[in-house]
């Protein structure tokens, strides 16, 4: 028998990885251009709807409320259903609410609105994270991982660029479709995402974690490990409880407060 772990190190490093590393590292392009928007925005909708400092401090504040509150709510349905199914949605959810956004008649409609699309984009961490556990086992992608960060700073700089652009032409309106586009986009690709190989194993499925498995091991060009796919029983999962367990309440809190 082999487990996943031991297949994607047969496998190792090949194009699937790199595909992989474009499109879930473009989440990121798309992630940075939703979030940082409000600050190219702000000032215009100040103008617009004459807004006091806190009105418009609550546009962000709730946008990552947004995020904060669906990260764990699409993060519990990512486990119970699959991250494939969550990542889909919320790049969905998303692009469809920052689309509303630009619509927006008043103040209380966009803020609401923005915080829809805080809560889509923090599904694209459920993928994201996941893809990079599963590809980091391989030694030689680490490199990747950390090149991951520059996809974020495009997308924030992307957005200053086009702000500088559209907002004194055609108005933050049009910043704001525009701004959508990433999202659209990788919903276009999103077929090439496989599901977790490590989630359809956890939950059974070993079938389709094969299949998933024998897809990368194809496209990398290299032969999958002989035997049969399997995954040690665990005696339980994790829960919330064990984070304030007194054996891991110190680490809890310490990675609580850098973040």
């Amino acid at each position: 028998t082999f487990t996943v772990e031991e297949a994607v190190e047969t496998i190792g490093f090949g194009r699937f990885h790199v595909a992989l590393f474009l499109i879930m590292g473009s989440t990121g392009v798309a992630e940075a251009m939703e979030i940082m928007l409000i600050a190219v925005v702000s000032p215009l909708i100040r103008c617009e709807w004459q807004l006091q400092d806190w009105q418009v401090a609550l546009v962000t504040t709730m946008v990552f409320f947004g995020y904060m509150v669906f990260s764990i709510v699409l993060g519990l349905l990512a486990d119970r259903y699959g991250r494939w199914k969550i990542l889909l949605l919320s790049f969905l959810w998303a692009a469809y609410f920052s689309l509303l956004t630009s619509f927006a008649p008043s103040y209380i409609w966009f803020v609401f609105l923005r915080a829809m699309v805080g809560g889509g984009v923090s599904g694209h961490a459920q993928g994201r994270e996941e893809n990079k556990q599963i590809t980091s086992m391989c030694s030689c992608f680490n490199p990747f991982l950390s090149l991951g960060k520059v996809f974020w700073l495009a997308g924030s700089l992307l957005i200053i660029g086009l702000a500088s652009v559209v907002n004194p032409t055609i108005g933050w309106r049009w910043l704001i479709r525009i701004a959508s586009i990433p999202g659209i986009l990788l919903i276009l690709v999103f077929k090439f995402i496989p599901e977790s190989a490590r989630y359809n194993v956890s939950t059974g499925n070993e079938a389709a974690g094969l299949a998933t498995l024998q897809r990368i091991a194809k496209m990398n060009g290299v032969t999958m490990p002989e035997g049969v796919l399997r995954e040690p029983a665990k005696e339980r999962r994790g829960r919330f409880k064990d984070l304030v367990h007194p054996k891991y309440l110190r680490t809890t809190l310490q990675i609580w407060i850098i973040w």
